[in-house]
C-alpha cells in the first residue's frame, strides 16, 4: 500500500507518518519501480501500535522503549511493568497539578461576582496586581519574579 492509503487506514496523517520514520519508529519501507513507498502489513500494525500509546499519551520515547523490548519477546514484562508504572505517576503528578490549577481559577473566578464594567472586573483586576507582584487571590502565595 502506498503513504496516503496507510494513512487513510491508521487516521495518520502523512506528515507524522515521515517523522515517525525519521525518527526510527516506523521502519523505513521498500520504494517500488516508479519510487513510491510501499508499505507491508507490519508498516499498518506497527503503526495502529505506535497511534495507540499515543492516545495514551505515551512519549515518543516511552514508545520506542515498548517496541525495543517487544524485540525480544520471551523476556520478562518486568520493564514494561515499571513503565507503565513511571507513566502512571507522571499522569497523577499532572492530574494534581490540574486541581490546582482548577481551584487558583475558581478563587479567581470569584473576584467577580455579576454584571460590572471591565473597568470594574474583579478577575482583571486581581490579573492585574498579580502582573505587578502583589498578592492575589488565586495564589497562597505572591507570585516569584522570574529572571
Amino acid at each position: 500500500m502506498r503513504i496516503g492509503e496507510l494513512a487513510k487506514r491508521t487516521s495518520c496523517d502523512i506528515e507524522t507518518i515521515r517523522y515517525y520514520e525519521k525518527n526510527g519508529l516506523l521502519a523505513e519501507p521498500a520504494r517500488n519501480s516508479n519510487g513510491y513507498r510501499q508499505y507491508e502489513t507490519a508498516h499498518l500494525d506497527r503503526l495502529q501500535f505506535i497511534r495507540h500509546c499515543r492516545s495514551l499519551q505515551l512519549s515518543l520515547g516511552e514508545i520506542r522503549v515498548l517496541l525495543d523490548l517487544q524485540t525480544n519477546p520471551s523476556s520478562g514484562c518486568h520493564e514494561v511493568d515499571k513503565l507503565l508504572d513511571g507513566h502512571i505517576a507522571q499522569v497523577r503528578e499532572q492530574m494534581a497539578s490540574l486541581q490546582t490549577l482548577e481551584q487558583q481559577l475558581v478563587k479567581l473566578r470569584k473576584q467577580c461576582q455579576g454584571p460590572h464594567s471591565v473597568e470594574e472586573c474583579g478577575i482583571l483586576q486581581n490579573l492585574n496586581e498579580a502582573a505587578d507582584n502583589h498578592d492575589c487571590a488565586c495564589h497562597d502565595e505572591p507570585p516569584r519574579t522570574i529572571g
